[in-house]
């Protein structure tokens, strides 16, 4: 067969972590769930990683691995973060990479990504390097073999990209129709044939010659299909996509053909919901009917080599069409918008970066010349510290490092020069240019890759970059009045975000009076130890005092830190913190616990201020994780309140709330208010308990559809999806538990009257697997034993509510 078809999905999320944290904190725009890297899992990554294949009364007949049939890349940044939160998905998807190695004559189909997804044609040749040798040192951390293939940025490219890229062993890239410039037949035609207005055929790959002497591979993606996956609708159907795929094969020629295509792998689930079960029929109705052969460009590339070379339009793009100007100007290209916004604020902010960037590099030049006579080539070696900074590999890194052995002070040093170079490069993410206005959440967050460098640059060298850095950022004017420019979103959205000892000494001091702590505790990037710590209370008063240990896992800086706080009550903290002789903590500590026990309040906050210079602690001080937790601690007896006072206006006044709901009549909106969070609150309630009341719930479902109110969907939805999916776990792992088959079906019976739009995918994956493992067992013994009879009617049962068929899924599910 000379036909051959290849899906390129490109799988990316810019990276979100806190820069002083190394996590992701919560993102209410990404509501119900924690953040948009969770959300965007569930939606699309975990989608695809088990798709469905739906028979004609769309029943799953067999859920598969879609990304062991396509060729795809995943930003490093994106599978570092899987890897600690998700990572049953993580290992899904490493394990596609070995299965289509199986598939594809030995190619895996995963490709490298340059690391942090920066626009490589606007980088220094210092940063190309780090980013490609960083992907490709992540990629072989990962998945265990060199990468034959490297996905550039929004792909776009110039020719010293590409020839570091080759010079780096990457055999080929991947780019859009357009961003080819001219072609000719093999090495003796000297006839060019311009095809700049993506006139280029995508059905077979191109030599390009670089200025080394050097060359790589490139395909170009077939431009019109993938708009059609992307933008038109192609993914409504299955079988439509796998036509429009294997119909753009020439009919005429005798030669092999590839048709492929490549989309933001978002696409398949995220961006177009069931995208990824139209991909996974997609590639089931090709290879069923024998319509082309699926491969991917590593195969394809081993099994025909170009015959043809290729000259790029260079400083091009696939999303912009005026070439990079995206990323550095008010070219026009935007997500939209309010009318009469405008993006004059990428320039201004790309020169204020590059500022930054460019005074950062003879300062760690010279900074780090006392270590090594190659600094970028210490640099490119750090990721092997960013993929695994436990100590023992740390000190390796370090040990190796100057041929010397390093003091303390010194490995403090050149961790902070080397994270300050790390997060140099990270502030140039391209998510950071991409959007509408500078406000948003990714272009805040390179900022604080800059605020972190800032900081480090500070620390290591004494060089204060930042009034230079916010002079700068006061040309980059927002479309938002209130928020004025860059300067004061630097101000307001980043600088309080900014971490130091003390601030984490502070975060510890707080959280304590809430949470015991052991004496030796991780937060987040740091660890305390806790040398001497004191809890006093009386009545809603309390006092925290004590002295703790300090220290960063990424920079090594430690110092004992030393802290008071006082809590009033409600939101209410005075207390501070600083560093102290041990002498000094002492006689504070005494003395601020003998008016303590003398319930001289007014001396407590006066000796908390004469100690600790850096005091008034607020809310503000806490970490955005803990400070939706520590709230809603404080406020715990105030909830519990208006709980109480809602619930006796619900009883006592419910007669005559029913009467107008039954005869028509809308009940003010004070009161239906009170019906909607009274019932809410119950319900789920009662999906929390070990054991699930189902009287109960069957009685709160009944009037729940009594009553014409909306309810949060949403969270509401996810919340009982979540716990069904956790009964199914259960049964999984007590699959002779026939009672707990029973209560998972009457619950899902129950909640789908309410028309909620629940979320079975994992209870369906979960029923799958048992299918093919459990089902086939105690369905052998049903003709002879009663209980495994009932069993399996009670199972088939609860495949009818997940829409599973059952055996069409045991005749092709592989255990």
């Amino acid at each position: 067969m000379n036909r051959f078809v290849c899906i390129h999905g490109h799988f990316y999320q810019p990276p979100r972590e806190n820069p002083w944290l190394d996590e992701v904190e919560v993102q209410d725009s990404a509501y119900p769930y924690h953040d948009w890297n969770e959300r965007v899992t569930a939606e699309c990554y975990a989608r695809n990683a088990a798709a469905r294949i739906l028979d004609n009364n769309r029943r799953i007949v067999d859920i598969v691995n879609n990304y062991s049939k396509i060729s795809f890349n995943f930003g490093p940044t994106l599978l570092s973060w899987m890897q600690k939160k998700d990572p049953e998905i993580y290992a899904a998807i490493l394990e596609a990479d070995r299965l289509s190695q199986e598939n594809f004559a030995g190619h895996g189909s995963a490709m490298a990504q340059v690391y942090n997804h920066m626009i490589m044609p606007l980088s220094n040749v210092q940063d190309k390097r780090s980013q490609v040798i960083w992907g490709i040192k992540d990629f072989e951390a990962r998945f265990k073999r060199k990468p034959e293939g490297m996905w550039l940025g929004e792909t776009a490219v110039d020719l010293e990209t590409l020839d570091l890229m080759a010079e780096q062993g990457i055999k080929f890239t991947v780019l859009a129709p357009h961003q080819a410039k001219r072609i000719k037949q093999g090495d003796q035609d000297m006839l060019w044939r311009d095809v700049s207005v993506a006139k280029v055929d995508p059905r077979v790959p191109y030599r390009c010659y670089l200025p080394s002497g050097r060359q790589i591979a490139i395909f170009f993606y077939d431009g019109t299909i993938s708009m059609g996956v992307a933008f038109e609708g192609l993914l409504n159907n299955g079988e439509h996509f796998a036509r429009r795929l294997t119909d753009n094969f020439s009919v005429t020629s005798p030669n092999a053909q590839l048709v492929h295509i490549a989309t933001d792998g978002e696409t398949y689930g995220h961006h177009h919901k069931f995208g990824d079960m139209a991909l996974a029929y997609c590639l089931h109705y090709i290879e069923s009917n024998q319509l082309a052969q699926l491969t991917n460009y590593g195969e394809f590339l081993q099994k025909f080599p170009p015959t043809q070379e290729v000259e790029i339009v260079e400083n091009s793009s696939w999303s912009c069409v005026h070439g990079i100007e995206r990323w550095r100007s008010d070219c026009g290209c935007s997500t939209g918008g309010q009318p009469g916004w405008n993006q004059k604020w990428r320039a201004p902010l790309r020169q204020a970066l590059d500022w930054l960037r460019d005074s950062l590099i003879p300062l760690y030049e010279t900074q780090m010349a006392g270590f090594s006579n190659d600094p970028w080539g210490v640099r490119n070696k750090y990721i092997d510290v960013v993929l695994d900074r436990s100590e023992p590999n740390m000190a390796r890194f370090l040990q190796g490092l100057a041929g010397r052995v390093l003091t303390d002070d010194e490995k403090i040093k050149v961790l902070k020069l080397l994270e300050m170079q790390t997060n140099a490069m990270l502030m140039y993410t391209s998510c950071g240019w991409f959007f509408n206005e500078v406000s948003g959440i990714e272009t805040v967050q390179i900022l604080k890759y800059a605020a972190r460098a800032i900081q480090l640059a500070q620390e290591v060298a004494g060089v204060n970059l930042e009034e230079g850095f916010i002079t700068r950022m006061t040309e980059v004017i927002s479309n938002v009045p209130e928020l004025k420019d860059g300067a004061n979103i630097y101000r307001t959205m980043v600088k309080p975000s900014v971490v130091n000892l003390l601030r984490v000494g502070a975060h510890y001091a707080m959280t304590s009076l809430f949470e015991k702590y052991s004496s030796q505790t991780n937060m987040y990037s740091y660890m305390v130890k806790s040398e001497q710590y004191d809890l006093k209370q009386a009545g809603r008063l309390k006092l925290a005092i004590g002295r703790a240990m300090v220290r960063s896992k990424d920079t090594w800086e430690q110092a004992y830190v030393c802290f008071a706080v006082l809590h009033l009550g409600d939101h209410n903290f005075i207390g501070g913190v600083d560093y102290l002789s041990l002498e000094e903590f002492t006689k504070m500590r005494q003395l601020i616990s003998n008016a303590f026990l003398a319930s001289d309040i007014p001396n407590v906050i006066g000796i908390i201020k004469d100690y600790l210079k850096y005091h008034n602690y607020s809310l503000w001080h806490l970490f955005k994780e803990e400070q939706q937790k520590i709230l809603n601690e404080v406020l715990g007896s105030t909830m519990d309140d208006i709980e109480t006072s809602f619930r006796q206006i619900y009883d006592n006044h419910y007669p005559l709330m029913q009467i107008k709901n039954e005869i028509s009549l809308p009940l003010p909106r004070m009161l239906m208010t009170v019906v909607e969070f009274v019932l809410n609150r119950d319900i789920i309630l009662v999906l929390e308990q070990e054991d699930v009341d189902i009287t109960r719930l069957k009685l709160l479902v009944e009037e729940m559809k009594r009553w014409s109110f909306k309810r949060d969907h949403a969270n509401f939805a996810f919340l009982a999806s979540e716990r069904i999916s956790a009964l199914m776990k259960r049964f999984n792992d007590h699959p002779e538990n026939i009672h707990l088959l029973e209560k998972i079906i009457s619950i899902l019976e129950l909640l789908i009257t309410l028309n909620l739009d629940l979320e079975t995918w994992k209870a369906q994956n979960i029923y799958f697997s048992m299918g093919s493992k459990v089902y086939p067992d105690i369905n052998s013994q049903a003709e002879k034993d009663d209980l495994a009879n009932r069993w399996v009617k009670l199972f088939e049962h609860l495949g009818d509510i997940l829409q599973v068929n059952i055996t069409a899924s045991f005749m092709t599910a592989k255990p």
